[in-house]
């Protein structure tokens, strides 16, 4: 009866995380394409004040922006979306980290562990806070729980608490790892609709030229600077997602090292603990 309500728990938060990520996708595809149209496609940016037939104002980056065609707010909100799964992730791992030093925390735990002291640990578990913490203290319940059991031997008792910190490893990881599927995508993403861009605005370009007759050299060199900017966006996607998804694993390892390391210091204090008293 205690494990019931976590599942449930765990479909709501992955209930909320769907919705967020929905929502957030469609959000920033919209403020891209709002700020594309009326922000860089807007007359000051271009000579005689003519967005769609108009030359850009050398040197107005915005007005060659916009001329990179339709996929520039896609790569735009492309770049959106990674800045804010960014932030949500950054917040969401620090919060599972809890308020302190998760090294530290660790340290004191298996301190307390050695030292025989586990409804300290317990206690300081919930001055912690966060999914590494919970982790833990739900192994040193499991452990004190066994210990009040005499019809366990040694072996099952330590393979019942590695199973609970299993268990609830597997409620808490979870969370950390949702949406960072997305920042993952965008990496290839991001490169690929650049250079479809790019390969788009080239076509375009060309075949402009091959239609006013004699070649133009300034008119050809705007054409492709312009096209070369959805390249520029997918990069700069790509570069800032893969930069922020290794970040974030890593983050991810060491709080799973950290309860891997509480884990087996839990089990073997118990194993050892009780080898000595029988």
């Amino acid at each position: 009866m205690a494990t019931a309500p976590k599942p449930t728990t765990a479909k709501k938060e992955s209930s909320g995380s769907n919705f967020f990520a929905s929502a957030t996708i469609i959000i920033c595809i919209i403020i891209a394409a709002l700020l594309w149209k009326y922000v860089m496609g807007s007359p000051g940016n271009f000579e005689g004040g003519d967005p769609e037939n108009g030359h850009p104002i050398p040197g107005n980056y915005f007005g060659m922006v916009y001329k990179g065609g339709y996929v520039v707010p896609v790569l735009m909100g492309m770049f959106l979306m990674v800045i804010v799964f960014s932030i949500e992730r950054f917040f969401v791992i620090s919060k599972a980290s809890g308020v302190g030093n998760v090294e530290l925390f660790v340290k004191k735990i298996q301190a307390m562990l050695s030292q025989g002291q586990i409804d300290t640990a317990i206690v300081e578990c919930d001055k912690q806070k966060g999914s590494v913490a919970n982790v833990i203290k739900s192994g040193l319940k499991k452990y004190k729980e066994v210990s009040a059991d005499d019809t366990l031997d040694i072996d099952q008792s330590s393979l019942a608490i590695q199973k609970d910190i299993e268990e609830a490893t597997a409620l808490e990881m979870p969370m950390l790892e949702q949406n960072l599927t997305i920042i993952a995508t965008l990496v290839s993403t991001g490169t690929l609709m650049g250079l479809l861009g790019t390969v788009t605005g080239m076509i375009k370009s060309f075949s402009a030229l091959a239609t006013s007759g004699a070649p133009d050299q300034a008119q050809l060199a705007n054409g492709i600077s312009e096209a070369l900017i959805n390249t520029a966006t997918g990069i700069a996607t790509s570069t800032l997602a893969i930069i922020m998804y290794n970040i974030f694993t890593s983050k991810i390892d060491k709080l799973t090292y950290s309860i891997d390391e509480a884990g087996f210091s839990i089990v073997q204090t118990y194993a050892s603990t009780h080898k000595t008293t029988v």
